[in-house]
């Protein structure tokens, strides 16, 4: 949707800085954002989106979900009703924005009043469970079948990347169950599982984590390739950079081996939707991606590379915190001889699981009162 005319059906101001940034300014609170960034910034909090805002013909546009999710949270006095497909706003009371279908026109639809309400908006997050409840983590272990993934070289053999995947998997299934987690398994065999089928699953278990594992292999045309060694992990939005967008073009790739089509598209209204589901969880999911960094640095044998994002084809249907994790690169000796160990597995899937279990305390210690 447009930038400028959202701002004004919220009574506000949208200018351009002179650093070339943009400013998105509704009565005392404003937030930052930078064509082909996917965040919103405020002082010191920033918000993820699912896409980044872009220019075109002179004029801005912003994803859906700055209105549907990032300015609720950033906003005092905003409420988005998902059932109306509504952002109202309250004390003091000006004006709706009404999202239809054609979610371009929305900010020039009529906007009557809001009324008066003493509501708070309530947190887009997942809703709080019970703390007796038996928290549950879909593990999914990458390609399959005839979908072998990369290769891991040690030198003296060759393995496929679903080999592993689904060697340390099935580890991080029995380390999560001995920490008291459910999980729930993709596959468990060397089967080809539909990327786009694997987060159906997740949804359909009622997952609270959904974790894909897979192994990474530099790029060809770096120097020196089979030195780069390390471990990643992404949560789902655009790629900041050209190898995050290669990392996930490489394991995207999947899909040239599925032998069905989707044969059916979407309402616009649906992926509105499913777009705000899917950014509910995009702070939690890099929360859940952070923590898996931190505990993986205390087993692995190469540098952490970080925490990234990037559009896995994988994460799209998962409404539920999700991340991809890049075990190691499998093009580096050294480091596909530790993946292929039983006890570089064990460790690997210890550590996952850890950060797993972590960030669900966490996440219990929060919607429990426990925690700000």
């Amino acid at each position: 949707m447009r930038a400028d005319l959202l701002a004004d059906a919220l009574g506000g101001k949208f200018t351009r800085d002179t650093s070339g940034r943009w400013r998105l300014e509704i009565g005392d609170t404003g937030l930052t954002l930078t064509v082909l960034s996917p965040f919103a910034q405020n002082g010191g909090d920033v918000w993820p989106m699912p896409s980044s805002p872009y220019a075109s013909a002179g004029r801005v546009f912003v994803p859906y979900a700055l209105a549907a999710d990032v300015l609720p949270r950033a906003m005092g006095g905003l409420l988005f009703d998902t059932q109306r497909i509504e952002l109202r706003r309250f004390a003091p009371v000006t004006r709706r924005v009404v999202a239809s279908q054609t979610v371009a026109d929305a900010p020039t639809r009529s906007v009557p009043p809001a009324q008066t309400s003493a509501v708070t908006p309530p947190p887009l997050t997942a809703p709080a469970r019970a703390p007796s409840r038996s928290r549950l983590v879909v593990v999914d272990a990458g390609h399959g079948g005839r979908d072998p993934g990369t290769t891991l070289n040690t030198g003296s053999e060759r393995v496929a990347e679903k080999t592993v995947a689904l060697a340390v998997s099935l580890k991080l299934r029995d380390a999560l169950k001995a920490r008291g987690v459910t999980v729930v398994m993709t596959r468990t065999t060397d089967t080809l599982i539909a990327l786009r089928d694997r987060g159906p699953i997740a949804n359909r278990a009622k997952g609270d984590l959904f974790v894909s594992v897979h192994v990474n292999a530099a790029n060809p045309n770096w120097k020196n390739p089979s030195a780069t060694r390390g471990f990643e992990t992404y949560f789902l939005a655009e790629a900041k950079t050209a190898d995050d967008a290669r990392v996930a073009e490489m394991e995207n790739e999947a899909v040239k081996f599925e032998t069905t089509q989707e044969t059916s598209r979407s309402d616009p209204l649906g992926f509105i939707l499913r777009d705000m589901a899917q950014n509910e969880h995009l702070r939690e999911s890099l929360m859940l991606a952070t923590l898996t960094q931190d505990h993986l640095k205390s087993v692995h044998p190469g540098p952490s590379r970080g925490v990234k994002q990037a559009p896995f084809s994988v994460l799209v249907h998962s409404f539920m915190p999700s991340m991809l994790v890049e075990l190691g690169f499998g093009s580096n000796p050294a480091e596909a001889r530790w993946m292929l160990s039983e006890a570089g597995q064990k460790e690997l899937a210890e550590a996952i699981a850890d950060a797993c279990v972590a960030y669900l305390a966490q996440y219990e210690r929060k919607v429990t009162g426990g925690e700000p």
